[in-house]
């Protein structure tokens, strides 16, 4: 069983990651969809920049992982 303040930090990673995944999405979202109205041949290149802020979500599960289970980093 997990040590309840490490759950908690787990859980307060996974939230901030969430929040910084979701404001990021936002504003890349927002400049992808006006760059494309424009200029729909950009679509390949706006789909890879609404891909890379997901990657900050992926970083926070391998922080909530190593957190609980209780793998030091270096």
């Amino acid at each position: 069983m997990a040590d309840p303040l490490a759950a908690l930090s787990a859980a307060i990673t996974m939230a901030g990651t969430g929040i910084a995944t979701a404001w990021a999405e936002k504003v890349v979202g927002g400049a992808t969809v006006g760059a494309m109205a424009e200029k729909p041949e950009l679509f390949g290149r706006g789909l890879i920049l609404m891909v890379l802020p997901e990657t900050i979500v992926v970083f926070g599960l391998v922080i909530a992982l190593q957190l609980l289970s209780k793998v030091a980093a270096p």
